[in-house]
């Protein structure tokens, strides 16, 4: 694990930029594509707002492939759906052709919905072990990530795909990467700000006794991978070491 911790969140943002280029271009050059899994909710908004102006010229985005690492049960119009923030922040901007695009189908019936992306997910690897070359996350106050939430029965999904789920405390399904298809990634970041994090960043990084059934970000542990943190000190400011 590597963990980083920044002053300010604009140094925070400027170095997970300049490391997902450096991935991005690496995996282009290594096998001609980028499969790159974009976290949902409100702090990664300005990462991809700056990779689309900022950076546009760093990355050849048309051999890039953008994916969800879960999604909420929502309308693909409605305001919290993770997909229109993406696509309000940068595939519209980079005129991402529509093909190399992986949007969760919620139009689809929660379980439905985590087949067929899984499905779409399996022809564009056709054949190919599932292993992103990045994915990001973020992290909840209760040290959800993705949407995988304490107390949740994916928590219990030990097979590599796409899963729904009934979050009680939301009272609502969400689709998500189960633990073990994020932990086949070469590469994950979580990128985490704020005061309200620095509770579970302490228990999901320093806690001896582990309890992934409450602080589910425990169970992202790649397998082959690396795992980097990016915090701000608020959200680092708990932690011993």
């Amino acid at each position: 694990m590597n963990l980083l911790i920044y002053k300010t969140q604009s140094e925070l943002l400027e170095d997970i930029a300049a490391y997902i280029i450096n991935i991005a271009n690496k995996s282009i050059d290594e096998q001609g594509s980028f499969n790159f899994v974009l976290t949902g909710g409100n702090s990664p908004k300005a990462l991809y707002e700056m990779l689309a102006t900022t950076y546009k010229d760093q990355i050849d985005w048309k051999k890039v492939y953008f994916f969800f690492g879960d999604e909420r049960n929502v309308m693909p119009n409605h305001d919290s759906y993770n997909g229109l923030m993406a696509k309000q922040a940068i595939l519209d901007p980079l005129n991402i052709a529509a093909d190399h695009i992986f949007y969760v189908d919620t139009t689809l019936a929660p379980e439905k919905a985590a087949i067929e992306y899984n499905k779409a997910i399996v022809k564009h690897f056709d054949g190919a072990d599932l292993v992103f070359d990045l994915i990001l996350l973020g992290m909840g106050d209760d040290a959800h990530t993705a949407s995988l939430f304490p107390g949740t029965d994916i928590l219990n999904n030990h097979n590599v795909e796409i899963d729904s789920v009934w979050v009680e405390k939301l009272s609502t399904y969400r689709i998500s990467f189960t633990a073990p298809l994020i932990n086949k990634a070469k590469n994950i970041a979580f990128l985490v700000f704020g005061d309200s994090k620095a509770e579970a960043v302490k228990h999901v990084i320093e806690t001896d006794k582990k309890n992934s059934k409450l602080y589910p970000a425990q169970l992202i542990k790649p397998i082959d991978g690396k795992v980097t943190w990016f915090l701000d000190d608020a959200a680092a400011k708990l932690l011993d070491n």
